[in-house]
């Protein structure tokens, strides 16, 4: 019934190189990402868009996402790690550069969809297989790791993006910008992967049930109950991306760059107690980081609700805080066992990045009747729920006793 363990013995000098080059990919796959989405308001402009319409653009990624996350999985387990990453580049960074071609041609929206889906499609597919190298270093280790890889990301759309708005400044050809983050990112990131470590032993067998059929992880319990408490993190993550500065300009009556800087607060903290959260993950596991900041999460967005602006400011960087480590910590938990890391992985992405999907139109939706400020008091509700589910993450017990 149960897989058997990988050998996780490794150097030290190939887990420290495994360790930094996993870094880097995540955080030039951020940097990528910001990179096309800093210049959306040009590509709006440049192609005469309603916001129907470029949803419907953006919607392309989404979709992409959503075909490449599921089978990722399995493609890592066939071709490893590495080689999925610089496949995922491959599909996703000419799907970048075609996608600058077409704006600066001024095509039609079927025709810039087409690479955008090959972006979505290549980013989803490396999104998995760079979490699960960040679980096999994490292993390696033996000690939790895996939201440092997280703020990688994070670092690297915020570096983007500021990058994206001076080159946007100085008028640089949209064409021109993201063709050269997409060349610049394929290179840094295959430069990387040869650092990358085995994704998993080759030698380990999946778990089966008592007729012998390999179980799907999507009929695992404990699988999909990971995946909801990953997209609780990234609920509270995507709706603070997409509506903090909104909610603050339009419910808290303050300038629209106050607004952002909201935003900015939230970013700042979360990309901190990704970086600081990982000492008190080893000292007091999982469960009760995982319920602890799932409750600051309830107690900051009560704040930025209900309070005063001085105090919504606070209630946004203890929101940030309990957003940071759910996102990570499922992708951890998701990877306990390495023979079936892959394939779970892709279910609890799959599930995770719903929120990102959902989030914005639930959102707004509730935003028309309700007001954008009160429509936060869903991002509450998700994460009480996830305290509900939160033991799921306990770490899984080994052969041995390991």
């Amino acid at each position: 019934m149960t897989s058997q363990p990988a050998d996780l013995t490794r150097s030290p000098g190939a887990v420290t190189a495994a360790r930094n080059a996993t870094l880097a990919v995540f955080t030039v796959n951020g940097f990528a990402f910001a990179s096309w989405m800093s210049r959306v308001p040009d590509v709006k402009d440049m192609l005469d868009l309603t916001p129907g319409q470029l949803s419907l653009l953006l919607l392309a990624l989404s979709i992409g996402s959503l075909v490449g996350l599921p089978v990722a999985g399995r493609i890592a387990r066939r071709i490893g790690a590495a080689n999925t990453v610089r496949l995922g580049g491959a599909v996703s960074m000419p799907g970048v550069l075609l996608a600058g071609i077409a704006v600066e041609a001024h095509a039609s929206i079927p025709l810039v969809m087409v690479p955008l889906f090959m972006v979505g499609l290549g980013f989803g597919t490396w999104d998995v297989a760079q979490n699960l190298e960040g679980s096999i270093v994490e292993q390696s280790l033996r000690r939790a790791i895996m939201p440092w890889f997280h703020a990688g990301f994070s670092g690297g759309t915020v570096i983007g993006a500021l990058l994206g708005a001076l080159i946007t400044w100085l008028a640089v050809p949209v064409g021109l910008h993201i063709g050269a983050a997409a060349v610049l990112g394929l290179a840094v990131m295959w430069w990387f992967t040869r650092d990358f470590l085995p994704a998993y032993d080759e030698g380990a067998t999946e778990a089966v049930d008592v007729t012998g059929a390999t179980r799907s992880p999507w009929l695992e319990p404990r699988t999909l109950l990971i995946g909801l408490i990953v997209l609780a993190a990234a609920f509270a993550e995507g709706t603070a991306n997409d509506w903090m500065a909104v909610a603050f300009v339009d419910g808290h009556d303050t300038s629209n760059a106050m607004g952002v800087v909201a935003l900015a607060v939230f970013l700042a903290f979360m990309t901190a107690g990704r970086i600081l959260g990982t000492g008190l993950l080893d000292r007091y596991g999982r469960v009760v980081v995982l319920r602890t900041l799932f409750v600051t999460a309830v107690v900051g967005c009560l704040l930025v609700v209900f309070g005063p602006s001085w105090l919504a400011f606070i209630g946004v960087a203890i929101w940030g805080v309990g957003a940071s480590l759910g996102f990570p910590v499922g992708m951890s938990a998701a990877s306990d066992d390495p023979a079936r890391a892959a394939l779970r992985l892709s279910v609890v992405s799959t599930i995770g990045y719903g929120a990102f999907l959902m989030g914005p139109p639930l959102i707004g939706f509730l935003g028309d009747r309700v007001g954008v400020l009160d429509a936060m008091l869903t991002v509450g509700a998700v994460s009480l729920l996830a305290i509900l589910v939160v033991p799921a993450a306990r770490p899984l017990k080994r052969a041995g006793g390991a």
